[in-house]
């Protein structure tokens, strides 16, 4: 069983084994002890204070395989995106041309350096360990944040957005950034990424990044082709996000140009599709053969978030758990919890 609960200070080398690993594809991951230890830090200071509206808070999750006692995937939610600064992405315009002396008018596809994501709620940091065989544990670990968010509503806004990563060669360099990135910064795609540390609120992107229309069709074909994809090792997630209600909007990353998924929480499964119910242990006969896979979390005090498979839960008011889902969520029977169908 796997079971996904907030970060603590002993998962620090965990996590830096899992940094370790070549994933190109996730660059909001910390990487460095001194990234990893101020993220952890930062997320342990944030779940232990008292939240009336969402601010600089950043919660980071783990994934913990309770058979091993092994971290093997992580994930974050920071509460307000740009808390730290403003959040720069690109805004996808079509920008109308007219020449009344020519008697011509046209629309011209163009990016534009916007900050209307700052202050939406911000997904990031998705990873888990052997992403290409993973199963319903990478739904648990992508859900359990807005889980989370359900039973906290105080402390996220009421829009959500997820960057993902967009396509790179097999050096790590991305067309889009060598097209319109790396002639203002003056330096590559990976070396951008660190002086930044995956982040898009600095100071230093405002100073550098164009802040004109850029006209896509002057763009190198390479650049414009990768315009709005994501890289390969970023399918995972774009599916369970796209399951949860996330759509591709008008928005794409200053830096690859990989999509920014972007959703209201009333259209998030998480929040519409859950259930509070009462922990039980009887199991009916009659539903013992109708069993229903379900994500089931604990308490905003106390989080903790399970796979569980159990009689349906729609018009009943208790849910059958079994005991090692108790066990492992910290709840007794007649204690409440929250549940959505994976």
């Amino acid at each position: 069983m796997y079971v996904v609960r907030p970060v603590e200070r002993g998962d620090i080398g965990a996590l830096e084994a899992l940094g370790a690993v070549s994933i190109p594809g996730v660059h909001t991951l910390p990487r460095t002890r001194e990234a990893i230890v101020a993220a952890v830090e930062r997320s342990i200071a944030s779940f232990a204070a008292q939240v009336d509206i969402p601010s600089e808070e950043s919660y980071q999750f783990v994934l913990e395989d309770l058979g091993s006692r092994e971290v093997v995937g992580t994930s974050s939610i920071h509460a307000s995106a740009g808390s730290n600064g403003t959040y720069f992405a690109f805004r996808n315009d079509v920008i109308q041309q007219v020449s009344r002396d020519l008697n011509i008018s046209h629309s011209v596809h163009a990016l534009t350096l916007c900050s209307e994501l700052t202050a939406y709620s911000h997904l990031s940091g998705f990873y888990i360990r052997n992403r290409t065989s993973a199963g319903p544990e990478a739904a648990l670990l992508s859900r359990a944040r807005l889980l989370y968010a359900v039973l906290a509503p105080q402390r996220f806004g009421d829009r959500f957005f997820v960057p993902l990563a967009g396509v790179t060669d097999a050096d790590g360099q991305s067309a889009f950034w060598n097209a319109l990135g790396r002639k203002f910064f003056k330096m590559d795609f990976l070396e951008a990424e660190r002086v930044i540390d995956g982040a898009r609120n600095r100071t230093l992107i405002v100073e550098l990044m164009p802040h004109y229309p850029v006209y896509v069709p002057l763009l190198p074909g390479d650049a414009q082709a990768v315009l709005g994809q994501i890289h390969p090792s970023g399918e995972l997630a774009f599916d369970l996000l796209t399951q949860e209600g996330f759509e591709a909007d008008e928005y794409i990353d200053i830096f690859d140009g990989g999509p920014i998924l972007q959703a209201h929480r009333n259209s998030l499964r998480s929040f519409s599709g859950s259930h509070v119910r009462q922990v039980d242990n009887t199991r009916h006969d009659a539903e013992a053969g109708a069993l229903v896979s379900y994500a089931v979390a604990s308490t905003e005090q106390n989080f903790r978030a399970v796979i569980a498979a159990c009689p349906p839960v729609d018009t009943a008011q208790a849910i059958c758990l079994p005991r090692e889902a108790q066990q492992a969520l910290g709840v007794s029977p007649g204690d409440n919890v929250t549940c959505v169908r994976i």
